[in-house]
């Protein structure tokens, strides 16, 4: 078996690839078929899959460790990553035929995904006849199968349940919609479904996995007893650790180098302000660092026991991930001041973190004012709830 640090090192040995080829990434607006091809030859799209498969089954703390890790490297190519892990998890909790469709076929399969249910769905003989359209689908051009919500329906019309639904990538068509400023190279782009049969078993309830409820039969399996919405908040905090600590590691290197403009230090290293403010961004990434830490704890310590964690836990694994994201761009504002409008010369990969950072640190689950409110609340007993998705 794989441990945890054979993984991260094949991450961390992986980073010269992805600088190379970083600008190419941001350019084509997705990562380069060399680099996708030494990832998977890393085992590193694997990290989710069940062992049944020839996957790792590894857990939640290895899944940020390698996002992180990749991250140093390419921004856009650790989202990529990311991304795959947590929809390949997420098709570790379908029933085993479903998973049979997608990782028995083909044990390197590659998932990608869309939770939002903007589409239709009509209830046929054997399943639901599917159409819609799906933004933003990261990795979408490096993808086999992808994982989408989509309303479910009774045979009058009327919606019933939100479910997840499992489509080849082949029934899908694709729109290029990416055009951003930052993660460009995510290719997170537009599927469609026009008409398409997705059947049963390949069907998975929101709302009940939510609570804990999943269709997988390998209840043994640790990994595919972890707290659905927890994980898929706190994958998303992997890439920002890892560009947070990039972003640090350039501009300390450049400090005892570079000159402060106008003044009569001959480095940056010199200056008491920014020896402060280099040491306010560590720590800041430090912490970070830790509520991450301390969130995938929890994950993996509540499915090792088989428990699933209780709202207020859930909650505050939101809470660590919009710890993390807020701190994780404070940090990196930090740097870029200290490091000056040098940061945003074309040629700095600086400008580039800074915009990698600022893009994915909007993503909707990682929400920082969203999950603080979430966790207040629950801390105060108080009902309402203003998400599904604890």
């Amino acid at each position: 078996m794989t441990t945890h640090d054979e993984l991260v090192a094949r991450a961390e040995a992986l980073q010269p690839l992805l600088r190379e080829h970083a600008a190419t990434t941001e350019n084509e607006r997705r990562v380069p078929d060399t680099v996708i091809d030494a990832i998977a030859e890393a085992g590193l799209f694997k990290l989710a899959t069940p062992r049944r498969y020839g996957g790792h089954q590894t857990s939640m703390r290895t899944m940020l460790d390698v996002s992180s890790a990749l991250a140093e490297g390419d921004g856009s190519t650790s989202w990529v990553v990311t991304l795959v892990n947590v929809c390949n998890w997420l098709t570790s909790l379908f029933p085993s035929t479903a998973q049979d469709d997608v990782f028995g076929a083909n044990p390197e399969a590659r998932v990608t995904g869309v939770l939002s249910p903007t589409s239709t769905a009509t209830k046929a003989e054997g399943g639901w006849r599917v159409s819609g359209r799906w933004y933003y689908n990261s990795g979408s051009p490096h993808s086999d199968w992808a994982v989408l919500g989509v309303p479910l329906t009774d045979a009058g019309g009327d919606v019933v349940d939100q479910g997840l639904v499992l489509v080849p990538r082949a029934d899908l068509s694709l729109e290029e919609t990416w055009f951003v400023a930052g993660m460009k190279g995510t290719a997170s782009n537009c599927l469609i479904a026009e008409d398409v049969f997705v059947p049963g078993h390949r069907v998975m309830s929101v709302p009940a996995a939510i609570e804990g409820t999943y269709p997988t039969e390998h209840k043994d399996e640790t990994m595919a007893r972890s707290a659905l919405v927890p994980v898929l908040a706190l994958v998303l905090a992997g890439p920002q650790l890892g560009l947070g600590r990039a972003a640090l590691k350039y501009v300390t290197e450049k400090a005892n180098r570079k000159p402060i403009s106008y003044t009569f230090y001959a480095t940056q290293a010199e200056s008491v302000a920014v020896q402060m403010q280099i040491a306010e961004a560590a720590m800041k990434l430090d912490t970070a660092r830790l509520h991450a830490e301390r969130a995938a704890a929890d994950i993996d310590g509540a499915a090792r026991d088989g428990v699933y964690p209780d709202f207020t836990r859930r909650a505050r694994v939101r809470a660590d991930t919009g710890w993390v994201i807020k701190n994780t761009l404070e940090a990196i504002d930090t740097l870029v001041t200290v490091h000056g409008a040098a940061s945003f010369a074309e040629v700095n990969p600086l400008q580039r973190i800074w915009r990698d950072a600022n893009t994915a640190g909007r993503h909707a689950v990682a929400a920082p004012s969203v999950a603080f409110e979430v966790y207040g609340k629950a801390l105060l007993g108080v009902d309402e709830r203003i998400t599904p998705l604890v």
